[in-house]
């Protein structure tokens, strides 16, 4: 067919990718779900007090969020 020959880290590697972002979005789905499965009340409050928030701050918080995901991917790999 005139194509180069792959070796089995090009064929493989795209699996693999979507393999351990499935199960990064599975491990936020777990962690994400623990607090208002244990105290729901409590997470309840907590929405009503973000949703007092300003644009602003909300956006500084989800920064500093993506931010110290960025540092901890980088620290772990």
């Amino acid at each position: 067919d005139g194509r180069a020959p792959r070796g089995a880290g090009e064929v493989a590697a795209p699996r693999v990718m979507g393999s351990r972002l499935l199960e990064a979005v599975a491990l936020l789905l777990v962690l994400e779900g623990i607090m208002p499965f244990l105290s729901p009340s409590s997470v309840r409050r907590l929405l009503e007090r973000v949703n007092e928030f300003g644009d602003r701050s909300l956006r500084a918080a989800g920064l500093a969020s993506m931010l110290a995901g960025v540092v901890l991917l980088y620290l772990s790999g």
